[in-house]
């Protein structure tokens, strides 16, 4: 059986803390992809996973590979009744405690940030980063009893933004830094907080995400999406390329499996090459680097101008 690491409760008290209950862990976005996976990964490795799912239906593949160990609950994160809801339904569940919370719903909105509505844009930070920050809120009493752990599913896009993914790598970057901040405020109470990194991931979010930017920039006049024609194409030509080369679902649930486990967890997980390529970029001169991005989407630079040097 795999065992999530805590700190058994010696911190403040943890008054309620009772040894004899089994350890269980929230997957929210559990649907699909990532959290599909990182669910199913638990629950074979023996641990009890409530899986947030978002219709009831979700759930059947889930009963059905991940067996008993397995417990599918309708979590939206943006409803906060829903995250409430689940709460006490954990609580009436005695013979459990929550270990953990995995927060890895989430939706991804891409183009020129000239064309995103404002209702849109808020949409990508309501699920993102506020769903986010509201599941912990919920469910922190239950894992400060337990001396739990957090582990936050983000990207390599909260550390480096490209053209075109503004609305995600914002949100991201967003949860990166409330991440920092939560991991040095929570450390007191026996409770670590890690941030999983991923590259390109094959997964349904990227589809799901461009046919929900497609309709979105639809909307605009085409006078406005005319000067942007070219470079968005470059782009889907280039996430197409990177979707497919992108790491299995699997792999960056084992990566989460070990934030869970480890005696010493660390900060952030980098996951994939691509990550890590990216990562190195991000630390290129700015200058350089906006310079190599606009090349590879074939965007000309007019004449007399400069992609300015930030300091």
């Amino acid at each position: 059986m795999m065992t999530v690491a805590t700190s058994n409760g010696h911190v403040n008290g943890a008054a309620h803390y009772r040894p004899n209950r089994r350890g269980a862990v929230l997957v929210t976005g559990a649907s699909s992809g990532i959290g599909f996976a990182t669910a199913l990964r638990l629950a074979r490795h023996g641990t009890t996973v409530f899986a947030g799912i978002r219709r009831q239906a979700d759930g059947e593949a889930l009963l059905r590979d991940g067996g008993g160990n397995v417990r599918p609950m309708l979590i939206d994160v943006a409803d906060r009744g829903s995250l409430v809801r689940a709460r006490a339904k954990i609580e009436t569940l005695t013979e459990f405690r929550l270990d953990a919370l995995v927060n890895n719903a989430g939706i991804a909105l891409g183009g020129p940030l000239e064309l995103i509505p404002m209702d849109a844009l808020r949409r990508q930070f309501e699920v993102n980063f506020f769903g986010a920050i509201a599941a912990i809120q919920t469910f922190l009493p239950l894992l400060r009893e337990s001396g739990g752990r957090i582990v936050n599913v983000s990207s390599i896009s909260g550390k480096f933004a490209t053209p075109f993914i503004g609305p995600y790598a914002a949100s991201k970057f967003a949860l990166e830094a409330a991440s920092d901040a939560l991991r040095l405020e929570l450390r007191p109470f026996g409770i670590f907080v890690s941030l999983v990194e991923p590259g390109s991931v094959r997964t349904p979010i990227w589809k799901r995400s461009s046919d929900a930017s497609l309709r979105v920039i639809g909307e605009s006049p085409p006078e406005a999406r005319a000067p942007y024609a070219a470079m968005l194409r470059a782009m889907a030509g280039l996430a197409e390329k990177m979707e497919r080369g992108g790491v299995e679902p699997e792999r960056v649930a084992a990566v989460i499996e070990r934030a869970l486990t480890s005696a010493r967890p660390r900060a952030r997980y980098l996951v994939g090459a691509d990550a890590r390529l990216r990562l190195l970029i991000a630390r290129v001169p700015e200058f350089l680097r906006d310079r190599l991005i606009l090349a590879a989407l074939g965007a000309a630079v007019p004449p007399g101008s400069a992609v300015p040097e930030t300091r």
